[in-house]
Order: structure tokens, then sequence, then C-alpha cells
């Protein structure tokens, strides 16, 4: 007798908490380290932190200078790295070892025109950061040590810049990262949407096209891997918050080719794909201003999420029986998102 059996698949679908920040300024930065502790940053030199999973955010003071704080990565609950965005000196990195009682300088840009976006890092010591390019170079720096010296990658190892070509500074994930040494970067503002890419930490770079739509205020915003493999990019034009044209493609090779998806409901800015465990699986979410999408087949069909907007997201990686994150955006929004499996 042949038995036949009908599973069914349960989604885990997003639960959204809203928090209570203490400040209006935007929050573009977010970092979650655990359930407990996650940092955010923004303008007006905000950097805010909780070790009470959100019921409290405590406002840490950095310098007295004013500066927009676009990225912040945490590497463990005391220690983080924090990115300042802007033309020359306003581009600037600090760091942490003390849960942010006290920062250290670590780098402070002293080209005019460069204008550093984002950051990401592989582990404690080994970091990567993002600016616009120059004169047709992209302007790329490299860590090995903490940040103690930050190194911009010879102009030898890099492709050509497109004309305008650099990252937006909207949610501080144009850069992907993954296992030791592979890197993946989203571009846009050019004629083109590209990502650069990388599988020995930096020393030497590639370039693809993307299907992504390009323009001044338009291309790829946020990019995420889930493995050497599969990764996601997603983005749009800043300017149509509303409008969800060309704005999200998937690869399957590394990131050699991709592929043109439709399914979002608006422009986003950020998108990551959901951990299990210390595991990244097939589901993602991309966040934008106007509204939360969620896919559970890897970017293939996507379903609007009833939760409010937000610029930028980060997910913790070590829960087991549920998945923590925090988003933040305008007018000092937060909001805590648990995902039960």
């Amino acid at each position: 007798m042949l038995l036949t059996i009908v599973a069914t698949l349960v989604v885990a679908i997003p639960q959204w908490t809203l928090q209570t920040s203490g400040t209006t300024a935007r929050l573009r930065g977010v970092s979650a380290v655990n359930d407990r502790v996650a940092w955010a940053s923004g303008s007006s030199s905000t950097v805010l932190r909780t070790e009470d999973g959100g019921a409290t955010w405590k406002k840490l003071t950095v310098t007295s200078d004013k500066l927009d704080f676009r990225d912040i990565d945490a590497i463990d609950e005391r220690t983080a790295y924090l990115l300042a965005i802007g033309n020359g000196e306003a581009s600037r990195i600090y760091k942490t070892t003390d849960a942010g009682l006290t920062w250290t300088l670590q780098f402070k840009n002293t080209e005019q025109q460069a204008f550093y976006d984002a950051m990401s890092f592989w582990d404690a010591n080994h970091g990567i950061v993002i600016g616009d390019s120059i004169a047709r170079e992209f302007c790329i720096l490299i860590t090995e040590n903490g940040g103690s010296t930050w190194k911009r990658v010879p102009k030898e190892s890099l492709p050509a810049a497109l004309p305008s070509e650099g990252a937006f500074a909207a949610s501080g994930t144009n850069i992907a990262v993954w296992g030791r040494s592979n890197a993946w970067i989203a571009t846009g503002g050019a004629a083109k949407s590209r990502v650069l890419r990388t599988s020995d930490r930096g020393r030497t770079w590639k370039v693809v096209d993307t299907p992504l739509k390009a323009g001044a205020s338009a291309g790829i915003f946020s990019i995420d891997f889930r493995d050497t493999r599969h990764g996601v990019i997603v983005g749009g034009d800043y300017a149509k918050e509303s409008e969800a044209v060309d704005n999200l493609a998937v690869t399957h090779d590394g990131g050699v080719t991709w592929l043109l998806r439709k399914g979002l409901s608006g422009y986003r800015s950020v998108v990551a794909y959901v951990p299990h465990g210390f595991v990244k699986t097939k589901r993602i979410i991309a966040v934008g201003p106007n509204g939360t999408d969620y896919s559970s087949d890897d970017g293939e069909t996507w379903k609007r999420d009833d939760a409010p907007g937000f610029d930028t997201a980060s997910f913790i990686r070590s829960a087991r029986d549920s998945t923590v994150g925090w988003a933040a955006g305008k007018d000092g929004a937060i909001g805590r998102l648990s995902i039960s499996w």
C-alpha cells in the first residue's frame, strides 16, 4: 500500500517590538551581539548601547566633535568599531574595548575628496572599509591588526571605478564578508550597479555588472551572503521610496553572475539572511524606510511584513530556539526583531 504523507511548511514570521531609544537622531548603524547587548549609531554624534535586550538604551560619548556615525560593528559585548562619514577629516574610525566608556581614534581621513561609507569585519583583527571613488580609483581600507593601522588597497590591485561610482552610506551594509577571506562590495551612484569581490582578504579584486537599476540616487544599497556561493543584493532609488523597479538580485555562484528577481514593495536599504543558531538560512529580510519584505525561499518569492520602516538591521548568530535582531531608522526608531522556529 502506498502511503502518501503531506508535509506542511511552517513559516517563521518576524515579530517586531518597538523600543524607546531616547533620541530623535536618525540611526543608520546597528550591530547586535546577543539577545541582551546591541549597539546603534547615527547623526549628531549619536552612539547607543543596550545591555538589557533593548529595555533601556544608554547614550555614549565618543568625541566633542559633531559627526555622523553611519556604521557600527560590534565584535563582542565590550568591543566595537565606529565609522563617521563625510569629506576630509569627517571620515573617521573609532574603537572601544570597554563597552563604550572610552574610544580611541584609529583613523582620520586626510584626503579632502575621500568619503568613507561602510565597514565590516571578518574577525576582531581583520576588517575592511569602503569609500567613494576618487578619479576613477576605489578607496578601500584594510586592517590586519585590530585597527591599529588602516592601509589603503593599492590601485594596481583594484579594477577601475566608473565615474561617480561609490557606496551609499545608508545602512552600513555595503560590504558582506564570509569565512576568513571572502568579501563582496556593492556599489551605486554610477551608470551601472556593480559588485566587487575578493577571496584573499582584499589583496586582489574582480568586479561584475549587476542588473539592478543605476543612477545618481540609485544602485545597490545592501549585500549579504549566506555562504561562499549564495548572496543577495537590494536597493533601488532612495528618492523614490515606494518604487520597486529592478532592485533585487541573487547569485548562486559567489557573485560571478547576478539574477534579477521581483517581489520587494519599495526601495530597500538593508538586506540580511536570517540566521538560525550559527547558520544562515534561506530566509531573508529586506528593510527600507517604507516597510519590510520577507522571503523564505532564498529570495525567489517575497511577502510584505506588517512592520514599520527602518534604515538598517542586524541579527545575532547564537540563538538556538529563536532569532533575535534589531533594526533602526529615522527619529531614533529602534525595533527588536524575533523569529521563533
